[in-house]
């Protein structure tokens, strides 16, 4: 979303259902619905109809175990 100028890594809209989600991710409605409650619990992540803010990135960057050199976003190359 950041490097396409469509939000920043801590806030960007989302305009999907959690059903949309699911079906592309291959999850059960059910599975991500929990999933995204347990984050919202966490204090990780705050929703508000499509509009999403990370609230903790470092915390959710350690929760998916996600890898910034994955996207290049520590290299500086856009």
């Amino acid at each position: 979303m950041e490097q396409a100028g469509l939000g920043s890594r801590t806030h960007f809209r989302l305009p999907a259902t959690q059903a949309q989600l699911a079906d592309v991710l291959g999850l059960t409605a059910v599975h991500l619905n929990r999933t995204v409650q347990a984050l919202r619990r966490d204090g990780a992540l705050f929703t508000e109809g499509s509009e999403v803010k990370v609230s903790d990135l470092d915390s959710l960057s350690e929760i998916a175990q996600f890898d910034p050199q994955y996207l290049l976003l520590e290299s500086g190359a856009k």
